[in-house]
């Protein structure tokens, strides 16, 4: 099954400083029909304006994948981490017992990233955070894993779920293939161009949502990033 969702359809805030999209309720954006995917509960699409932020709040029992996609965006929290992620690059913060944290556009430019929540498999454990460079060039043509709840296996971040985030670098014409788990849920976005997953065209920022496939095939009909979460 493979679910177009459009990128005008998606929630919309818009905070002045903050414009983001809702692919699942978030916020003031409330859909019933929305309220994660799988173990995925939040992703959103967020353009943050020059030297504006996220200041301080807190969070607990969440995995909080951060994908920036251009600008930059930096990090600040209670455990006395403080750290700078780079477009292409990602952040990791296991919210644990509880976590306070800022997240700034510390640039001269705006910042846009794919802020994304996953539930984790057990809840109360110690809070983390980790970032970590990905060059794009090790995901041309391919999938890379930047985030996974098996870290040593996959050489990722790591998140305390029964998922991996991945990321692809296509130029037009490419195909990236996926072995997928019939019973798990995917979802991905390419927030750049157009994609054929599987047979199904999707455009810049939709979303699509995938279970009950074993063969994943996602086509650039433009030069496109790609983020992709595999989820329980």
């Amino acid at each position: 099954m493979i679910d177009i969702r459009p990128f005008n359809s998606l929630g919309h805030a818009n905070h002045g400083w903050l414009d983001a999209r809702h692919h699942f309720s978030f916020g003031s954006y409330h859909d019933p029909e929305k309220m994660g995917w799988g173990s995925i509960r939040v992703w959103n699409d967020d353009q943050i304006d020059p030297q504006q932020g996220f200041a301080p709040h807190s969070h607990n029992d969440m995995e909080i994948i951060t994908f920036v996609r251009k600008g930059a965006i930096t990090h600040k929290d209670s455990l006395g981490n403080e750290g700078r992620t780079e477009a292409g690059d990602v952040q990791v913060m296991s919210a644990g017992t509880g976590i306070t944290h800022s997240e700034y556009n510390r640039e001269d430019e705006e910042t846009t990233l794919f802020q994304i929540w996953i539930t984790p498999d057990q809840q109360g454990a110690a809070p983390a955070w980790g970032q970590r460079a990905f060059p794009k060039g090790d995901r041309a043509g391919k999938w890379e894993i930047v985030a996974s709840g098996n870290p040593d296996r996959d050489e990722a971040l790591p998140i305390r779920a029964d998922a991996r985030v991945l990321a692809a670098s296509l130029s037009k014409g490419e195909v990236a293939r996926y072995s997928a788990v019939p019973e798990r849920h995917l979802y991905l976005v390419a927030p750049n161009g157009r994609i054929r997953v599987n047979g199904f065209e999707a455009n810049p920022r939709d979303g699509v949502a995938i279970t009950q496939e074993e063969i994943v095939e996602v086509e650039a009909l433009d030069d496109v990033e790609i983020v992709m979460v595999d989820a329980r």
